[in-house]
């Protein structure tokens, strides 16, 4: 998997570290539950509410890095062996948003077609896609997910 990121010039981040009282990630059995990964990076990410401050495009490259940061703590759970990963189960995205804005699973799809492009057919997943008053520290998007390891 690797060599499939360096192919797409992705680098992954460092996994970001929990800002509350919870773990980033729980493994069971072969199941592995990443708990929500915020639109952060080093620059500090992408803040704001759909519909009034970021438009659609800024909203999927949000989306895509919450499925950097899903990608960096499942690598993490992984022992650092990103092909241990056998499917992308389910991401739940939360996007930020003003009442009327309505698009939102066009800006979930950021994170679902980072995962099939990094992944293939690995990266298809079931999916659910909310809009929300608010999220932490007025980030963008935030998606949590569940990956079958093995």
């Amino acid at each position: 998997m690797d060599a499939r990121l360096e192919e797409l010039g992705i680098t992954l981040p460092t996994p970001p570290a929990p800002v509350a009282s919870y773990v980033p990630f729980v493994i069971v059995g072969n199941l592995v539950h990443v708990s929500g990964q915020v639109s952060v990076d080093a620059s500090g990410g992408i803040k704001g509410k759909l519909g009034a401050d970021i438009e659609v495009e800024e909203g999927q490259a949000a989306a895509r890095l919450c499925g950097l940061n899903l990608l960096a703590q499942v690598k993490a759970a992984c022992g650092g062996d990103l092909d241990r990963v056998k499917r992308v189960v389910k991401l739940n995205g939360f996007v930020n948003v003003t009442p009327e804005f309505s698009p939102i699973p066009q800006v979930m799809n950021g994170c679902s077609d980072l995962m099939v492009q990094v992944l293939g057919d690995t990266g298809k997943h079931a999916r659910s896609a909310v809009g929300m008053a608010n999220l932490p520290m007025d980030f963008a998007v935030e998606v949590d997910g569940l990956f079958e390891i093995g």
